[in-house]
């Protein structure tokens, strides 16, 4: 249980952090701040412990080839920020995440298993 709340305690942390960048003269770091690997460090102990150091090595080539519908996203949101509402942007950004998020699941189990 105490793990539990050191995860939320981490989300809550991050989020206070970003909030906090936002509204600083350097609010472009707010970008940066999701990308430190809290969950990952999480995500990477936990495989480790559950199945080895084969399943963490697989697990980040597969966070490598997860970065491409990330780039997607962030592609996305650059392009339409200024030419659309937040509204269609981040939802175009997150269909674009989810359509090559997908490609990728459906290449992984297909060529990785």
């Amino acid at each position: 249980m105490a793990a539990l709340w050191l995860k939320c305690l981490l989300g809550v942390a991050v989020v206070l952090c970003i909030s906090a960048l936002s509204k600083s003269k350097a609010f472009y770091i707010a970008g940066l701040v999701p990308l430190f690997p809290t969950f990952a460090l999480i995500a990477h102990a936990i495989v480790f412990q559950q199945q080895g150091a084969d399943a963490l090595q697989k697990t980040a080539l597969f966070g490598l080839w997860s970065l491409i519908p990330y780039a997607i996203y962030l592609l996305m949101v650059y392009c339409l920020a200024t030419k659309t509402s937040l509204m269609v942007c981040l939802l175009s950004a997150t269909a674009a995440w989810l359509v090559a998020a997908g490609i990728l699941l459906y290449g992984w189990t297909t060529y990785y298993r």
